[in-house]
């Protein structure tokens, strides 16, 4: 077991909790025009699913499942480990699933003909994207922050995680540098409460790209949310999500300025929440997100709070 301080177990909490926040104010906009800078998204409802008001959809849906698995303690690196997140798609797939990204659908209406296996669903990934070489989507780096809890002191392991958790449905190399580059920024927040481990996460990047994503971070950091639409791709997604969390001091202020971006909003302000409640904590959420925010399979913000924290000293 990990010994997390109160701040860290709160900041560790954070993390489910502040992606379902964002995903829950993102709904209501999804697809939509960028609003105005100074609206006030709300968690009412509506959307595609449509979603009851303060309902989180498939971004958190996917990442309890890797959670899930997390907090058993078997990490997310083993065949074990792996085949029960795949299980768990595939379950989410076929009861819980009131939004799911093509390539995502693609790749679970696939192995759900023929089984269940990680080995199965990555086989499927890989073949998509031998026969699209479009797998870059971002339906792989709204999921995978908690891919950090569990490897809060192992941060070489963590990266292989991030990567082998991505490669389930995502078979694009910028899918799995995005989530790299995610779970480093969420392991440093809740250890140290900084947004530093982003850039750290660079360093566990091949050479060729480091420079690539570096150039990525710089124009995030100074151009505001909206400018990287549309952000169903992961570069602009991450960008997007990286532009609201820097240009922001508050968790409310940076899911407010991640909806504001448009188009994939739900899923840009998971990504966010997710980073900014592992910098700012599970108390930074309004006590009235904390009392509407809820989702497949029937879980309260408690629950997500319990669940992230669960993971984080699971090692």
């Amino acid at each position: 077991m990990v010994t997390l301080t109160s701040e860290q177990r709160d900041r560790a909490a954070g993390v489910l909790l502040g992606a379902a926040c964002g995903d829950a104010l993102g709904v209501p906009y999804e697809f939509a025009a960028p609003l105005s800078p100074t609206a006030v998204p709300e968690m009412i409802g509506g959307g595609l699913g449509p979603y009851a008001p303060g309902e989180y959809s498939d971004d958190t849906q996917m990442q309890v499942c890797v959670a899930e698995v997390a907090a058993s303690g078997r990490g997310l690196r083993s065949d074990l480990a792996l085949d029960g997140v795949a299980v768990r798609f595939l379950r989410w797939y076929r009861e819980g699933a009131s939004d799911i990204g093509n390539q995502t659908r693609a790749v679970l209406g696939s192995v759900d003909r023929t089984g269940g296996l990680s080995s199965e669903m990555r086989r499927a990934a890989d073949d998509l994207h031998a026969r699209t070489g479009r797998s870059a989507g971002n339906g792989s780096l709204m999921r995978t922050a908690v891919v950090a809890l569990p490897y809060l002191e192992d941060p070489a392991a963590m990266m292989e995680a991030a990567r082998l958790v991505s490669g389930l449905t995502h078979a694009d190399d910028l899918a799995g540098d995005a989530c790299v580059l995610w779970c480093a920024g969420v392991r440093r927040a809740v250890l140290e409460g900084t947004y530093d481990g982003v850039r750290e996460g660079l360093a566990y990047l091949p050479p060729s790209r480091r420079d690539a994503w570096a150039s990525r971070l710089d124009e995030a950091e100074a151009a505001p949310p909206h400018r990287f639409s549309p952000n169903g791709f992961v570069v602009p997604a991450l960008q997007a999500a990286w532009s609201a969390v820097t240009h922001t001091s508050s968790l409310p202020d940076g899911l407010f300025a991640a909806v504001r971006a448009g188009d994939d909003t739900d899923t840009v302000a998971a990504i966010a929440g997710a980073l900014l409640g592992a910098r700012h904590g599970a108390s930074a959420v309004p006590e009235e997100w904390r009392a509407k925010v809820h989702g497949w399979p029937g879980l309260t913000a408690d629950d997500l709070t319990t669940l992230a924290v669960r993971a984080a000293e699971s090692a």
